[in-house]
């Protein structure tokens, strides 16, 4: 969601710095930018619309030489984006300077108490508040690291909150259920919710936990817990570089990222399966204990993601059950020591998974966060943490990670549900090769040509394609932002039906030549009837191109394959419907990367 970045150094001007690295966070999605130098008086710069319109306003030939500074991206919540709403905000004496992710949730009565005390507020934010409760703690005659502390005693919420002040060299922080990184350099320190936004300068970092404040100096950073204690912390490289983050010579972070996806699995898979003796070994939950059954909380796209991996553990008798992370409790789920919750989160910061996890954690249940990124929150609070390894992924719209999901729960099935078949090794194997094939020979770009103006897309699948089903339907929403929707196959007739008409395609995913696919053959045949093209993602194994058309062809392989490797075609779809029609695919409207507000 929104982006903070920091640095204080000694070598480089903190502008420059700043600029980089908003534009390092720029997948996270936002509507407004700011900066600001810890200059005297403060230097302060903040625009509505994308960092261009920063960039033009900021006059970085006269800011050259400060060495400090904050910066922000952000996505709005409380306000509309505007110029005043943006962020950071000051005082009203320009004395301190706040960038702030999160939701304050006692603003309004703090807001209340400081207009009565006189200020005069200058937004519609939440965040104001925080910079006025600093500027009344200076003139107390508090020192700044002092005056940031009251004021994060005064607040309720979640956030993660930086802070500097005119004439000093020093960045004050803190989190609270909000991600936090440090980035130790060679000629300075970094501060930024995300680490792409500083990785080209230092691949060095810090995590800060929840309830612990930071100062950051040009030669030193100190962490502190609420009381002022000093942390021991532990620096950690990171495993991917700048080069890892950038287009590598695509037009857009998300067809690079479908690209990716069999570098991804190979990650996955990698040191997790032994082809010949046909074992699965996942060391990182073997202390996992007796399970009675699984909870799988996740949103969007991981949503889909837990869909999958649920469908996969019923089929080996492990009780199991996907649930929206918003709309989890464990007041009304039943939890126990013998629950396993497992949280599916790309980013392990998604406010509302995050929430949920905790929830469970407190019902006595034991969590495990199925994630890509280390370090992150739903990592470290979870008693387990299984990675995904997919890579960085910039991209807004979730590709590779969707998939490196897919393969990391089918893992997880095999682990809790009695060893893994040689015939699944085999096609967990083959799906990197087979994604390259799809990605070497699809026709979606055609396709696409073809149906971008239909009045809407519809995409029905059953069993282990129906969450593919789902997610096609997602992908083309987000980027396109087109009509969209994804049924389970059999529930087309029970009213969907009526919506479709010659102007409304419908994809179907039928692989395989079991019931489920005849059936399903079945369902494209009423919509065929009722004048709708159809698309038939497909392996060849049933008659069904005789009813569509048009085809995507997936290669040949198990339920779990071909779910895997269809996903791709629909991925390739919704990227190029959206191409053809110009829409900003690697940031869409209203969206971001990692939503941390619930």
């Amino acid at each position: 969601m929104c982006g903070i970045v920091g640095y204080v150094g000694t070598e480089r001007d903190a502008i420059d710095v700043l600029l980089d690295g908003l534009s390092g966070l720029e997948y996270r999605g936002y509507d407004s930018a700011g900066v600001a130098l810890a200059s005297d008086p403060l230097d302060v710069y903040k625009r509505e619309g994308e960092l261009s319109a920063l960039e033009s306003a900021v006059p970085v030939k006269d800011l050259r030489g400060p060495a400090c500074g904050i910066g922000h991206t952000r996505w709005s919540t409380h306000g509309p984006p505007s110029d005043r709403n943006a962020h950071p905000h000051a005082d009203e004496s320009n004395r301190v300077a706040v960038v702030h992710n999160g939701i304050i949730e006692n603003y309004q009565s703090l807001r209340d108490e400081l207009s009565a005390d006189g200020v005069a507020f200058t937004s519609e934010t939440d965040t104001e508040v925080v910079p006025h409760l600093i500027g009344r703690a200076l003139e107390e005659g508090r020192s700044p690291e002092a005056a940031f502390r009251a004021a994060i005693d005064r607040i309720e919420g979640s956030y993660a909150i930086a802070a500097v002040f005119a004439d000093s060299d020093a960045i004050y922080a803190t989190r609270q259920a909000s991600p936090l990184v440090l980035g130790v350099g060679d000629d300075g320190y970094h501060l930024a919710s995300d680490a792409p936004a500083f990785v080209e300068y230092t691949d060095r970092v810090v995590y800060l936990e929840d309830g612990q404040f930071a100062r950051l100096e040009p030669d030193a950073i100190a962490v502190t817990d609420a009381n002022g204690t000093p942390v021991e912390t532990t620096v950690e490289t990171l495993e991917w570089d700048a080069e890892d983050a950038g287009k590598s010579g695509y037009d857009h972070y998300m067809l690079k990222e479908i690209h990716e996806q069999p570098t991804a699995l190979r990650q996955c898979l990698r040191g997790r399966v032994d082809e010949l003796s046909g074992i699965v070994t996942l060391e990182e939950l073997d202390s996992v204990g007796s399970v009675s059954d699984v909870q799988l909380v996740a949103c969007g796209t991981s949503y889909h993601a837990a869909v999958f991996g649920a469908s996969l553990l019923c089929d080996r008798g492990v009780r199991a059950t996907a649930m929206l992370a918003s709309e989890y409790s464990s007041e009304r789920v039943p939890v126990d020591s013998s629950t396993l919750v497992v949280g599916v989160t790309q980013s392990g910061e998604t406010a509302d998974t995050m929430r949920a996890l905790r929830e469970a954690n407190k019902a006595g249940g034991e969590t495990v966060a199925v994630t890509n990124t280390v370090g992150s929150s739903a990592a470290r609070e979870c008693d387990h943490a299984l990675y995904i390894r997919a890579g960085p992924e910039i991209g807004v719209a979730a590709t590779k990670t969707f998939a490196s999901q897919q393969v990391a729960l089918t893992l997880l099935a095999c682990h809790l549900g009695g060893e893994a078949t040689h015939e699944l090794v085999r096609t967990l194997r083959d799906v990197p090769d087979q994604i390259q094939t799809i990605l070497d020979t699809s026709r979606a770009t055609s396709i696409a040509q073809t149906y971008v103006d239909s009045d809407a897309f519809f995409f029905i699948g059953r069993g282990s394609q129906y969450p593919v089903a789902l997610e096609g339907a997602l992908k083309l929403k987000e980027i396109s932002y087109e009509h969209a929707e994804g049924f389970a196959a059999g529930e087309l007739k029970h009213g969907p039906l009526a919506l479709v008409t010659e102007d409304t395609p419908v994809f179907a995913m039928v692989t395989g030549d079991d019931e489920q696919a005849r059936k399903t053959v079945s369902n494209v045949k009423e919509v065929n009837a009722r004048g709708a093209p159809v698309v038939a993602v497909t392996d060849g194994q049933t008659n069904v191109d005789r009813y569509a058309d048009h085809v995507l062809e997936v290669p040949p392989s198990t339920e779990i394959g071909t779910a895997i490797t269809a996903n791709v075609q629909l991925q390739l779809l919704a990227y190029w419907i959206a191409h053809e029609l110009g829409r900003s695919i690697d940031k869409p409207r209203h969206l971001a990367k990692s939503v941390t507000v619930e």
